[in-house]
């Protein structure tokens, strides 16, 4: 068995994520690539297991102790608010989440707010002091005011392209977002070595990757 099992997100943070654990001199296989079809793989030279997962599910996979840690946004731990321990910032995968609309946008009586991340609209927009209705939608959220869904949409910004090109505009910015290693709170305790000196090389791996 594995000394350490870790929670990897599908898709766009992956690439940088194993770029990272290069860098911090872990036997990454070239052959775990980001198109694989491969789930798990084992380097019981490092005493390290991975799993793919997607990245809504790795928190969920990393508070019931299937992983021991995780990499994930920080808009996921933000969204799903699961019983973690937050331990770096990997300072990958950098981006935003804002609030966003047609460039013509004005307040209205009853508006309506479209997006993936419920939870995260509806705190923000409490705080701001409105009242609004939470349009969840699982994707394509810059249809929504296009169509007359809702008149504003809440979504992980990057480069503004996407908006861009369906003719929004960016009108708020709620909060950066970085990917973050997170761990189980079980393990943080039984195998806390492990985990800071796994944490350790990771840390100089990202103090290299921002100095460079």
């Amino acid at each position: 068995m594995s000394d350490l099992t870790i929670a990897m997100p599908k898709g766009r943070i992956f690439d940088e994520a194993l770029h990272l654990l290069r860098n911090a001199n872990l036997p990454i296989p070239e052959s775990f690539a980001a198109d694989s079809r491969k789930l798990t793989i084992s380097l019981p030279d490092a005493g390290l297991s991975f799993f793919l997962a997607k990245p809504m599910d790795v928190p969920t996979y990393v508070e019931y102790g299937v992983a021991d840690l995780g990499v994930v946004g920080k808009d996921v731990l933000l969204e799903e608010s699961r019983d973690v321990y937050e331990i770096l910032d990997l300072k990958i995968s950098p981006c935003r989440i804002a609030v966003a609309g047609m460039p013509d946008w004005k307040p209205v009586l009853y508006p309506r707010v479209a997006t993936k991340y419920p939870k995260i609209a509806e705190r923000y927009f409490k705080e701001q002091g409105q009242q609004v209705e939470v349009i969840y939608l699982n994707g394509s959220i810059e249809l929504a005011p296009i169509i007359g869904l809702a008149d504003r949409i809440v979504d992980i910004v990057s480069t503004g392209q996407t908006l861009k090109e369906n003719g929004l505009v960016e009108l708020e910015q709620i909060t950066t977002v970085t990917s973050r290693l997170i761990a189980n709170r079980a393990s943080y305790r039984l195998k806390n070595n492990l985990i800071q000196s796994f944490c350790d090389r990771l840390t100089e791996a990202v103090q290299g990757s921002v100095y460079a």
